[in-house]
């Protein structure tokens, strides 16, 4: 019998794993679908998590990385396309439930303001939803991971995601030059965009795009995304 908690970084995860860890101590497994195509601060939230914890997290993940896959398909994810998700999230996922003993349990962080959701724990796993138990609505999560001084990334998805906002191409643009231009390279190599064309007036590749942002073109009513409550990040 084990005892698992999945992180996906954001705050519902991080509060349940920590107030978990204090409440009903035991030995957890810790687990996060990792694409290798994480941000830094996102990285860093998982080092910070696994201190505070105690304990490693583990990366349930495919055989290659996010970057590997896309030339292994030699195809980019597109918003028309999303086998990223399936294939480095969801099938390793439905992989790592079926190798588990019998009477596992896994502890969902889904909030008791929250309608349920179909997941992807199999039939003899136990499932287990704390903060419905405990009440929790957001305003306390917020409230636990302040008194924590736990600082939630503004991004838990890949860099490259092609379900990024203008406002966040320009961020990492900006933040994470080297991230960028490996979205540049792809898209030479591929012949084709993350950015779907005509999905609005700016171009749809990324090499355009940032001649776009170095123009000083106005993005419209753009707000840099955060969640942190605790820190400028």
């Amino acid at each position: 019998m084990r005892h698992i908690v999945g992180l996906s970084g954001g705050k519902d995860s991080t509060a349940l794993a920590l107030r978990l860890a204090e409440v009903e101590p035991r030995d957890y497994e810790y687990i996060c679908n990792a694409t290798g195509n994480e941000l830094p601060a996102m990285k860093a939230h998982w080092r910070k998590l696994e201190e505070m914890l105690g304990k490693p997290i583990t990366p349930v993940r495919y055989s290659k990385d996010l970057i590997g896959t896309i030339r292994e398909q030699k195809m980019l994810p597109s918003v028309f396309a999303r086998w990223c998700t399936r294939m480095l999230k969801i099938e390793p996922t439905i992989e790592y439930f079926a190798d588990l003993p019998e009477n596992s349990v896994l502890y969902v962080g889904l909030r008791a303001d929250e309608e349920a959701r179909r997941g992807l724990w199999g039939e003899d796993i136990d499932v287990r939803f704390p903060m419905r138990e405990w009440g929790w609505k957001e305003a306390d999560v917020w409230q636990y991971l302040d008194s924590k001084g736990v600082c939630i990334p503004g991004r838990t998805d890949c860099a490259l995601c092609p379900y990024q906002r203008l406002g966040e191409w320009r961020e990492l643009y900006l933040s994470h030059p080297e991230l960028y231009r490996e979205g540049i390279a792809l898209e030479d190599e591929l012949g084709h965009t993350f950015r779907s064309p005509g999905r609005d007036t700016w171009p749809a590749d990324l090499r355009s795009l940032a001649q776009e942002f170095d123009s000083g073109r106005k993005l419209r009513e753009y707000k840099r995304a955060t969640t942190c409550r605790v820190c400028s990040l």
